[in-house]
């Protein structure tokens, strides 16, 4: 089985292609995450022709814009990063997700430093010249830095973008597009939606209703981008008990009464904190499968993301 297409940033893979030679390997992507993702690995420096070693670089600032300059001296190679970029970034478009490399002015996602003309720190809220491109050419394109993937929550969040992103464009982008495509792909992710945005998840529903009031092309774009900025949004606690709250609704009819008790238990001991998520959400799983409800069935709330990767048991 092909996993699914992924950039990242090539030192991540344990490649010596840092400014120094050393590289950042990253052994959760290359140990875990490669089981399921196919990498592309690019490293934006090396293939814009700086070499290895090379001198270290960092952002500037002038009047026309940011620039790329050896730290240790004036050498100056946007020109270069920026022909690369140009070259690179229409090859990227199958992919479902990027992984970047931290504090890098060519690949950091943020809080990278900026420097005046003479070399001195004058803000910290930069990004680097590949990140910001990327980010701009492909703005619905889950992106993450290897260093915040550390964070439960957000690696979670990332990596449930990444096979949501990809469903979409299996399944409904480009030549696949048809007003069915669009709604079986809202039904798959309601419970989603809803547990990320309620706000967005009742803005969505409604913009389906008609979709012969203006071209379908022009729907799919405006619902795919108002899915992935709910999909962006961390999920509290709060609003993942709602959600399952309303799936045990579909289950209410199939449920013996001492198990829905069970199960609301466990419900409202994830809502203290007391246990992670995985356990209601197993729970849930086990009495769909025992007496299945079709609308459930499809549900991608239910498994998002494959088992083995363990991200419910830590959020």
């Amino acid at each position: 089985m092909t996993g699914i297409p992924v950039g990242i940033s090539t030192c991540l893979l344990g490649k010596e292609v840092r400014h120094d030679g050393g590289h950042k390997h990253s052994r959760f992507c290359t140990q875990v995450l490669s089981r399921h993702f196919d990498f592309r690995s690019i490293c934006p420096e090396l293939e814009a022709g700086l070499g290895v070693p090379r001198p270290a670089i960092h952002l500037r600032e002038y009047r026309d814009g940011l620039r790329l300059i050896e730290t240790r001296g004036t050498a100056d190679h946007t020109d270069a990063m920026h022909g690369f970029i140009d070259e690179v970034m229409p090859s990227l478009a199958d992919l479902r997700g990027y992984i970047l490399m931290a504090k890098s002015p060519s690949c950091g996602m943020e809080r990278i430093k900026v420097h005046n003309e003479n070399g001195n720190v004058t803000r910290r809220d930069g990004r680097g010249l590949f990140a910001e491109a990327l980010m701009q050419h492909y703005p619905l394109m889950p992106v993450e830095e290897e260093g915040r993937l550390n964070d439960d929550t957000l690696r979670e969040n990332f990596i449930e973008r990444v096979f949501a992103y990809d469903d979409w464009m299996q399944n409904v982008a480009g030549d696949r597009l048809t007003g069915r495509a669009l709604i079986e792909f809202h039904t798959r992710h309601k419970f989603q939606l809803l547990a990320h945005s309620e706000k967005i998840y009742r803005q969505l529903g409604p913009m389906l209703g008609d979709l012969k009031s203006e071209p379908l092309a022009d729907i799919a774009d405006r619902y795919i981008t108002l899915f992935m900025e709910a999909m962006t949004q961390r999920v509290r606690r709060g609003s993942h008990v709602n959600a399952m709250q309303h799936l045990m609704g579909y289950l209410r009819d199939s449920m013996a009464d001492e198990d829905r008790k069970v199960l609301m238990e466990q419900v409202q001991a994830y809502h203290r904190g007391e246990v992670p998520l995985v356990v209601p959400m197993t729970l849930l799983r086990m009495a769909q499968r025992r007496e299945p409800v079709d609308y459930l069935h499809s549900q991608k709330y239910l498994t998002p993301y494959p088992d083995e990767l363990g991200l419910r048991n830590r959020v």
